[in-house]
Formats: structure tokens, sequence, C-alpha cells
């Protein structure tokens, strides 16, 4: 018999996975708003932004106004960006975040291609983040834990390997990411399980995409295995830049509508996320992969 967590930690990640990839810049008070509505619809976690290199990612240029507009309006949301290196992490501080996701790839290709580091580059500098900010959160995101455009999938040893690296450091919160949306539940299953007998302090959540219309039955199966925190994005909007064949997101609305009729406690209301997506797509266009998007409420006839 399955069975599934009572409350699960969906973490918004639209405002920085969903926008990165639109190529168009988004305004910064739009941004503000979605926020601003997404947090109105119950998201308390939320990765507000990425502290990268404008040119890299000229959309993520007004990360530290975005930033400290969040934290000054909602003192009391969990609210994180998203950083590539030592630079990135110090910006996030000044800017006066004190949690942050740091990204490494399981794949030395696709950690090449988006971060322009090897992954004993990458490792060193975490370290480096973790002794000159000991005050700071950091999340680790495992990008291509399930498989890379460049290096095929991933081994489990090769993913244990990886993640013995980082424990080794003091990391002890990790969010596995099939940054081309090329896991299948089995894969998820496997991987989360061992992970978690061999390493049973750290918090691991999952944030799947939805290249193939895998991404609700990944993020299923890894709450089954005993994850509580699943990564999403509004209207399913998004895609890594640096990821060949990447398309969107898991859809919020679609996994709180899931989660709500499994009686799964998100805490969020489905209706003001769906609207809050429909919003985004008049406003945004871009890769969306939301099912819910379209979806109108019934309309009583006479017949």
């Amino acid at each position: 018999m399955n069975t599934y967590p009572n409350k699960v930690e969906l973490v918004e990640v639209g405002p920085r996975d969903g926008f990165q990839s639109i190529k168009e810049f988004i305004p910064t008070e739009l941004k503000k708003e979605i926020i601003d509505r997404l947090v109105d619809a119950g998201c308390t976690t939320v990765q507000v932004t990425s502290f990268v290199h404008p040119k890299a990612i000229p959309q993520m240029q007004d990360a530290r106004e975005v930033a400290q507009y969040v934290l000054e309006k909602y003192p009391g949301l969990r609210a994180y960006a998203l950083v590539p290196n030592l630079r990135g992490a110090q910006n996030a501080y000044e800017a006066g975040l004190r949690e942050i996701s740091y990204v490494i790839s399981v794949s030395p290709g696709h950690n090449m291609a988006n971060v322009r580091r090897t992954l004993d580059e990458s490792f060193a500098e975490l370290g480096t983040i973790l002794s000159t900010y000991p005050d700071m959160k950091v999340v680790l995101d495992a990008a291509t834990t399930f498989g890379c455009p460049f290096d095929g999938e991933a081994t489990l040893q090769q993913v244990m390997d990886y993640v013995q690296r980082a424990y080794d450091l003091g990391i002890r919160d990790i969010d596995l990411c099939d940054t081309i949306g090329v896991a299948a539940p089995v894969q998820v299953e496997r991987t989360v399980l061992a992970l978690r007998e061999k390493f049973p302090d750290v918090t691991f959540g999952v944030h799947i995409h939805d290249t193939r219309n895998m991404g609700m039955a990944c993020s299923l199966v890894a709450m089954q295995c005993g994850l509580t925190r699943v990564s999403t994005t509004v209207g399913g909007l998004g895609g890594c830049p640096f990821a060949p064949g990447a398309s969107g997101n898991t859809a919020s609305e679609d996994f709180v509508y899931m989660a709500q009729k499994m009686g799964i406690d998100t805490g969020v209301d489905f209706e003001k996320l769906l609207d809050t997506a429909k919003y985004l797509r008049e406003k945004v266009p871009g890769n969306y992969s939301g099912h819910q998007i379209n979806i109108q409420k019934p309309q009583c006839t006479m017949g």
C-alpha cells in the first residue's frame, strides 16, 4: 500500500527558473506583481531570482532590486535565490538574503556548459562559500541528477559519489533536479531510496522538468519515497537555457490540484494560483507546460 505525506512544501521557482528562459526583459514591476500574487495564493517558499552575470542571463539584471523588495515586503517568506559562484553568493548576501541555492551539475559536461567550471572547481568554490558566509543557508541544486544532454544518463553511483562530496563539505539540504526532463518514475524511486538510506540526515527535495510529461509522475513517486519538498513553476514556465532540448517545468497549479485531490496539504489556494498562471501567460509569452491553465470553470446550460 502506497503512503503519501500529509503535507508537502511547494517551492515556487517560477520567478527564477521560469523567467530566466524568457529572452525579452520582463519589467521589474511585473516580476514583483507576480511574486505578490504567488504570496497571496499561499506560496511560502519562493525562489525569487538568480544572481548571475547579466551577460549570461540578462533577464536577471534586476536581481538585487527584486530580492530587496521581497525581503522588505514579506519578512516571513522563505525567499532565496540561485547562485552559480562565489560572486553570486556575495551579491545575494549583500542584497540581504540569508539563503541561497548553489548549483552544481552531476554531469561534468553540463556543469561546464552551465557555469563554465569543472566539478572540482565548483565543489571547491562551494567550500569557500560555506566558510565565507557561515550564517548563509545553502541548498545544493544537483542539476542533471537523472540525465544530461551532453553526457547521457547519470549512474546511481555517480549521484551517490556527488552527494558524498557535498556531505563531506557540510551540505545537508539537496534538491535533485531533472534539468532536461528525462527522468522516469522507477529511476526516481531507485535514486531517492538509495540516497535516503545512505544519508538519513540530509533533507532531499525534487525539481522535475516536464519535457516528456513525466513531471507529475516523478514528483509523485518522490513523495511516495518520503520526500516532502517539490519545486515547480507557475504555469510550467521555463527550462534551462544551457541544456539543449529542455522545456517547461512541472506546473505549480497542476501539482497543487493533484495534491488537493489527494488530501495532501500544500497551503496554496488552487484558484488563486491558477488565476496567476493565466495572468502570467497573458503578460509574458513563453514555453508553458501547465495543463490546468486553459481549463475554464464549468458553465450551466439550459437543455
